[in-house]
């Protein structure tokens, strides 16, 4: 009731400047008589509100990033058979390609004037305990001409354990000529204490290498493989690197 009677008075009062400087200074008045609580309960309520915006908005963040993150570990899981997948196909990264044309097999005519030197490569994981090896360091092959070489492991221990191999090709680039009709790769190989095999793997050159001027002043391919125990949970590494 008093601030609507000091602004009837206010309005009253001649002289627009003198009306507005008395309104100002009621208005000031008032907020300085107003009870201290109203003030701290308006203020109270605008921080509570700030605070619920600040969590709703900090719940959304936190769900978008979990499920980023459910996301890009199902993508890691999905990640290195889908690779390996497609790097058996083109022969991206050093990696043989898997599977050959029987119809390409029998009717390809090697390039005999083109020899390659073919040489083979064998390491273990530190945790695998075999021993492994190539039969031969090194075989003369030409392209479109089909070839066999030898692997040989070993289980020095008194109890069972499987392995895994994986392989690649070097140089790189010559991965998707190199064709294996046979091998070990990928497959689980178990060996009994004290058990010995040899392994072999059936491969050939395609013909098309010697018309690749990538390939002009390639003259040696290297194989190789390496062998992890298979363990549950282990991953394999990505084919294409080269373990020297």
């Amino acid at each position: 009731h008093l601030s609507s009677w000091l602004r009837g008075c206010i309005q009253m009062l001649p002289g627009g400047a003198v009306a507005r400087t008395l309104h100002f200074q009621a208005e000031d008045f008032l907020r300085r008589r107003l009870p201290a609580r109203l003030v701290t309960q308006s203020r109270g309520r605008k921080w509570r509100s700030q605070q619920d915006e600040w969590r709703t908005r900090n719940k959304t963040v936190l769900t978008y990033i979990a499920a980023a993150g459910v996301g890009m570990i199902g993508l890691s899981y999905a990640a290195v058979p889908l690779y390996r997948l497609y790097c058996q196909a083109s022969g991206l990264g050093g990696t043989a390609v898997a599977g050959h044309d029987t119809e390409q097999v029998a009717t390809m005519t090697p390039v005999k004037e083109r020899v390659i030197k073919v040489t083979f490569n064998a390491d273990t994981h530190a945790s695998m305990q075999w021993n492994f090896r190539p039969q031969q360091t090194e075989i003369f092959v030409v392209p479109g001409e089909t070839a066999l070489a030898f692997y040989r492991a070993k289980n020095p221990t008194d109890k069972p354990i499987i392995g895994i191999s994986t392989y690649n090709v070097v140089p790189f680039e010559a991965g998707q000529y190199f064709n294996k009709i046979q091998c070990f790769c990928f497959e689980e190989q178990r060996l009994n204490p004290h058990e010995e095999v040899d392994m072999p793997v059936f491969f050939y050159i395609d013909p098309e290498f010697d018309e690749d001027p990538r390939m002009a002043r390639v003259e040696t391919i290297t194989l190789s493989y390496t062998f992890f125990e298979a363990k549950e949970g282990q991953k394999l590494p990505l084919p294409g690197y080269s373990y020297n």
